[in-house]
């Protein structure tokens, strides 16, 4: 932050281009650099609850203080410029909310309290997700009473709230969420509408956080896949709700297949599969896309038909965490007859190192996409193709 944008985006290129020096040659064909807006981009907020009842905070524990001396001293962050215009005032609204539901903010150090964290995730139709993060049932009946005046307050200011949930994590932990979610109002999922696909998330599902470079993003992966003419099938690899798959459906590839480990994320793209009649083409499962490539060779689901009429597909699409796909992926695309990889990255470093076990492939496109301005983390895209 305060390094001026135009010199942000030019370091992240330069770093890229660094990273994958190894990886890339002079027939490598460099796209320019795909940015949005420096500020009010992030679609989505994990915010940290302390403060009081009567006055909570939303935001982060103070970075100065030890956590195993914490005193409850949170920074607040509902006016940080982040984060998309409509947020900070449905901020406010959930802060309201909390106090009207009397959920006492978690203290760390004490291990007392109810509300650990809140959730918010805006999609491009101003709609928006709330989830409560508590430490047990003791006040979700206070809080579901609580629910009805936060929709209405919301739907006041044009944001309404499609989805309102509460997440239990009763252990202490350092994490965000626990494994179980309680629909309190609302449907099961959020719709986030990009580039005229409206795409399903539900409460534990993953989704990139800025909505106009992800746009832009599944576009160009569309369009580099089906440039040359739409391939017969795909494989979308740690797909979450089906973004790159159904772009490249509605590009023209006739059967696509996703996995990804969430179940949560599974449904919600088969629901989106179901919405847009495309059931019959595009097909998801949840597992270990690392071993993917092994499927076709054991006993598959029958949901997966033509996964096992076919040893692989035309293309892979890979996008993975921020560890990379590791050497089992790696290893399997290298020793399979797959002729294009395409792989999205948020960590050029690992991208990296999974190219170097991909000797067989060359980098044939590569284009940044600032998913994260003001850090200095970016989003990578790599076209491959056999050598």
């Amino acid at each position: 932050m305060g390094v001026p944008y135009e010199q942000q985006k030019t370091r992240k290129n330069a770093a890229v281009r660094h990273a994958l020096a190894d990886a890339t040659d002079e027939r490598t064909a460099w796209e320019p650099l795909v940015s949005g807006p420096e500020s009010g981009f992030r679609n989505k907020a994990k915010l940290v609850v302390t403060g009081t009842v009567a006055a909570p905070r939303l935001g982060i524990l103070d970075p100065a203080q030890h956590p195993k001396h914490h005193d409850g001293t949170g920074v607040d962050l509902r006016d940080c410029g982040l984060y998309e215009p409509d947020m900070e005032a449905a901020f406010h609204a959930v802060a309201r909310a909390i106090t009207a539901a009397g959920l006492e903010p978690y203290d760390v150090a004490a291990r007392t309290g109810e509300l650990k964290h809140v959730h918010v995730t805006a999609s491009p139709d101003r709609e928006l997700m709330v989830r409560f993060v508590l430490r047990s049932r003791d006040r979700l009946e206070a809080l579901r009473a609580a629910v009805p005046g936060l929709r209405e307050e919301l739907a006041a200011l044009g944001t309404p709230a499609s989805v309102v949930s509460a997440n239990l994590l009763p252990r202490h932990v350092a994490l965000p969420e626990g494994e179980e979610e309680i629909v309190l109002a609302g449907g099961p999922t959020l719709t986030m509408r990009l580039n005229g696909i409206g795409l399903r998330l539900r409460p534990q599902g993953f989704f990139q956080t800025n909505t106009a470079v992800t746009e832009r993003l599944y576009a160009t992966a569309a369009r580099w896949i089906t440039e040359a003419g739409a391939p017969a099938s795909a494989w979308d690899l740690y797909c979450g709700v089906g973004g790159f798959a159904f772009h490249l459906a509605r590009a023209g590839v006739r059967e696509v297949w996703g996995m990804e480990s969430s179940a949560e994320a599974v449904a919600a793209a088969q629901e989106t599969a179901a919405k847009l009649g495309l059931s019959d083409r595009v097909l998801f499962s949840a597992g270990d896309a690392t071993s993917a490539l092994s499927w076709p060779k054991r006993e598959a689901p029958e949901t997966l038909s033509w996964p096992k009429r076919e040893a692989h597909p035309d293309v892979v699409v890979v996008n993975p965490p921020r560890r990379g796909i590791g050497h089992e992926l790696a290893e399997a695309l290298e020793r399979s007859d797959v002729p294009t990889v395409l792989y999205s990255s948020c960590n050029a470093a690992t991208l990296a190192q999974d190219l170097a076990r991909m000797p067989g492939y060359r980098a044939a496109r590569v284009q940044v996409f600032d998913m994260f301005p003001q850090t200095g983390h970016a989003e990578v895209l790599t076209l491959l193709r056999r050598r």
